[in-house]
């Protein structure tokens, strides 16, 4: 039996209920971790988690200790993310994107999936790893270039060992003080990831824009979030305020699981698929 054929009697008549409630409208996707882990990135919290060892923005900007460190871990652990593929859950969102019926994506992920397979309006509420930018002049690279900088300053160190990664790019990992890490070929500045650490707030820009987006949806898809972080959580309770549908499809409970009009409680790749598209 398929797992698309052994979705439970209840997972089933949750899909029909909320396909019901979504017909006929503009849907906004906000997703989370749980849509990505498929794909073969973890999730922090739900099923397959990892321990969480947060670098601080504060921490980040605060030494060239601590940016070598997280350096080193992500140029271990950046693989993961740049080699992963976009599974049925993305692909799903994206077709019924090109059908009309989701109409924006929000995603608090990093991993840039959504726009690998395919989707065209999207919004990285926190940011993309393929993205790296200068704290001094605010100059843009790709992370792929920075990794080639990484390679030629760090010729021995190798990316083939078996550690354990995270949803955030890096690995369990301690290389040497003697690391060595690029800085900004512009003006000499502090390079950083283009996304959002713990402790760093979302760009107001940013975050104006996603709330533009949901106040002209007409309901709202969550997927794969468990709504702990504000930032995501924030858009459940703003779309039930506006008495909007809230349906929410991810493994484990969520923060907004009492104000949902329906929770589907399953993998989003089995899911959304059925949801959207059936």
């Amino acid at each position: 039996m398929s797992e698309r054929e052994s979705l439970s009697a209840a997972v089933t008549y949750g899909i029909d209920f909320a396909r019901e409630r979504l017909a006929a409208k503009r849907i906004l996707a906000l997703t989370g971790a749980g849509i990505s882990t498929d794909s073969g990135i973890p999730d922090y919290r739900g099923e397959g988690r990892v321990a969480r060892h947060p670098m601080t923005f504060d921490i980040f900007m605060g030494s060239h200790e601590a940016q070598v460190r997280y350096w080193s871990r992500s140029f271990i652990g950046y693989s993961r993310i740049a080699e992963a593929k976009p599974n049925a859950g993305h692909y799903a969102l994206a077709h019924a994107e090109s059908l009309g019926r989701v109409f924006q994506v929000i995603t608090q992920n990093v991993d840039a999936l959504h726009e690998r397979a395919g989707s065209k309006h999207v919004i990285d509420l926190h940011g993309r790893l393929d993205r790296v930018i200068c704290m001094a002049c605010s100059a843009q690279f790709s992370r792929e270039a920075i990794d080639l900088q990484l390679t030629a300053l760090n010729p021995t160190v190798s990316k083939s060992e078996d550690f354990e990664f995270t949803p955030d790019g890096d690995a369990e990992v301690e290389l040497t003080a003697e690391f060595q890490i690029p800085s900004c070929e512009k003006c000499g500045g502090v390079l950083k990831p283009d996304v959002v650490f713990f402790g760093e707030s979302v760009a107001e820009s940013v975050a104006q824009q996603a709330m533009q987006q949901l106040d002209h949806a007409e309901a709202l898809l969550v997927a794969g979030t468990s709504l702990t972080v504000n930032s995501g959580l924030r858009f459940a309770r703003r779309a039930a305020r506006a008495n909007k549908p809230v349906i929410i499809v991810n493994l484990g409970a969520t923060k907004a699981d009492e104000i949902a009009t329906a929770k589907i409680e399953a993998s989003t790749s089995l899911v959304l698929e059925r949801l959207l598209l059936d």
